[in-house]
């Protein structure tokens, strides 16, 4: 996964606010609740501006004996406007955070939506803890845009244009002073906001790493403290945070330079301005009031600019953020469906075939995993593939399941190439249970029914039997209603593969994988649920991977698979009788005098 940080050349600093764009369209798509909040906020900002103009007439008018009435109807005047800016701030600050909590909640939920459409080869580079902090950190910036930075970027914007004209109105001769200084204050403003977002970008993937870094610790906390490992992995979550703030502090003192600047610059115009002013009044060429008018409107648009370099701060810190959310919107799957699948045949036969596959991974080009594979495996018939670690036993199993792709060859499902046809189908007719199996942080009744929600829980009890699973899940506080915490930590092994086979039979597919899938029980028990499997197995085409060759004897074929090829096939028997690799992996695991007697124990 791509990702630039502040050492970049790539420029990401100088592309200002433009990652914003990639986030906008969430926003758009709400045009009732902006409309609200552009009503409300021009009405805020017009009640603001009317102020001045009443103090004016106050000031030049209101305290004249001629008219001694006139007090109270400005005072008056000024409370109605008054509340008129606080309904229509109060209605303008419901719009914008509802929008931005509802801009946010989108925004995640199409970034999970594009996580889980993403291939195995993706998640090989990224880190899940990094993914998960720009799930949530990330959004929650974006959040804060829309929910009230946007808002007062608008409103500032509002009221420093506002009372620019009227100060132009009231007297174009200090207006124009004003102008003079507006470049003067701006252009820093914008130099000093490329290097906050370059900086808050630096901070933002900092904080990712060191979410990643807690991620991989805590989901693995059982390994680190028998390894006696907290201390050394306490001091490299300690580097990962202090480099977060030294991140961060660098974005933040960026940040209160540009506040000091800009409150320098603005503050110091306007009492150039004043001193202008006063000497106006002092000749008659401006009234009292004008000049309080002027100074007002001075104010607010010194206020509003000065609002407005601490909100793009603001929005350059969302800018990185939107950056980091934009590359995982704009990753797409290495594995795709095409652009007009190819129905797979119905009813389904369920006839697997691997025609002269090659295969590589991608951070490994010049080694490859297969080799010229060849196979098939017919409904109704199970076929065993063993061999020495790391020949690429399970990676046939990815390419069933087309988690990636061959790079020569084909995988067909009933005479269908997976490339042609949609993912979602060519995995509907398949069922895995993986040497690891994945246990959720949900009930146990919903982990079985993982691969098929519309299952009756009298349908998931039967496969949990079958699976050997029932027994212990009965047993549990809550029965099948039990929350098994998350990853499963609340059981064993073999309990994680228990249900994890239930799920696989609870699919009811044409096409079985079983990846080790009974590694983790003892004999008996495996005993049990090679049985159950047998029986679940019947009328389906099954591709099974074991290392324990017991587990394989009654396969009705055996491929041995050595540096990506296959090397042998055939029954156990005649497997033995050519005294090759299998035979010689039998003679390891059950000793030279009589392996058969065992095996043959195991039917």
């Amino acid at each position: 996964m791509a990702r630039r940080t502040a050492a970049d050349p790539s420029g990401a600093g100088r592309r200002s606010l433009k990652p914003l764009k990639a986030v906008l369209p969430y926003a758009t798509r709400r045009k009732g609740r902006i409309a609200g909040a552009l009503l409300f906020l021009t009405l805020a900002a017009g009640a603001t501006l009317a102020i001045p103009a009443a103090v004016r007439r106050l000031i030049d008018f209101g305290f004249s004996a001629d008219h001694p009435g006139m007090v109270d109807q400005y005072f008056a005047a000024v409370l109605a406007v008054t509340a008129v800016l606080a309904v229509a701030s109060a209605a303008r600050y419901w719009f914008v955070t509802t929008l931005g909590e509802r801009v946010v909640a989108d925004l995640r939920d199409a970034v999970f939506r594009r996580l889980v459409t993403l291939s195995p080869a993706f998640y090989d580079q990224a880190r899940s803890g990094e993914l998960v902090s720009r799930l949530t950190a990330d959004t929650t910036q974006i959040k804060a845009m829309f929910g009230s930075t946007a808002s007062q970027a608008l409103r500032n914007l509002f009221l420093f244009l506002g009372a620019l004209a009227m100060m132009v109105v009231t007297s174009p001769k200090l207006s124009g002073l004003v102008l003079v200084a507006i470049p003067v204050i701006v252009l820093p403003l914008v130099g000093f906001g490329r290097s906050v977002r370059r900086r808050s970008r630096a901070a933002q993937d900092t904080l990712a790493d060191a979410s990643a870094l807690a991620g991989e610790a805590i989901g693995a906390m059982r390994a680190v403290q028998a390894n006696g490992a907290e201390a050394r992995l306490g001091g490299r979550f300690r580097m990962a945070v202090e480099s977060a703030y030294a991140a961060a502090q660098g974005s933040i003192t960026a940040r209160a330079l540009l506040t000091g600047v800009a409150i320098f610059f603005i503050f110091a115009s306007v009492v150039g301005v004043l001193w202008l002013g006063a000497t106006d009044v002092l000749t008659g060429a401006m009234t009292p009031g004008t000049l309080g008018q002027f100074v007002l409107y001075a104010v607010f648009a010194a206020g509003a600019i000065g609002e407005l370099s601490n909100v793009w701060g603001e929005l350059a810190q969302a800018a990185g953020a939107a950056e980091r959310l934009g590359e995982l919107l704009d990753q797409r799957s290495e594995v795709r469906d095409p652009a007009a699948p190819k129905p797979l045949p119905v009813p389904a036969r369920g006839r697997l075939a691997f025609e002269s596959v090659g295969f590589a991974y991608a951070g490994a080009p010049d080694r490859p995993v297969l080799r010229d594979v060849s196979f098939h495996v017919e409904p109704g018939e199970t076929v065993a593939i063993v061999g020495p670690s790391g020949v690429g036993k399970s990676t046939l199993f990815d390419l069933a399941l087309r988690f990636y792709d061959p790079q020569s060859g084909r995988v067909t499902l009933d005479g269908v190439d997976l490339r042609e046809a949609s993912l979602a189908d060519l995995r509907a007719r398949m069922a895995l249970a993986p040497q690891e199996p994945v246990v959720f942080a949900a009930s146990a009744r919903d982990n079985i029914r993982l691969g098929r929600p519309e299952a009756s829980d009298a349908e998931v009890e039967a496969v949990a039997r079958l699976a050997g699973a029932d027994g212990f899940i009965a047993a549990l506080p809550q029965g099948y209603d039990t929350p098994l915490g998350e990853r499963g930590v609340t059981l064993s092994g073999g309990q994680r593969q228990r249900i994890a086979i239930a799920r696989a039979l609870l699919r009811d597919a044409p096409i079985l994988l079983l990846d080790e899938a009974t590694s983790a029980l003892d004999a008996e028990s495996e005993a049990a649920v090679q049985r159950a499997l047998t029986e679940g197995a019947s009328g389906r085409a099954t591709l099974v991977i074991a290392h324990r060759l017991a587990t394989v004897v009654s396969a009705d074929r055996i491929l041995v698979l050595d540096g990506g090829a296959i090397v042998e096939q055939g029954s156990h028997a005649e497997l033995l009788a050519r005294r090759g690799l299998y035979a010689r992996l039998a003679e390891l695991q059950f000793g030279a005098s009589d392996h058969a007697r065992p095996l043959a124990a195991a039917r």
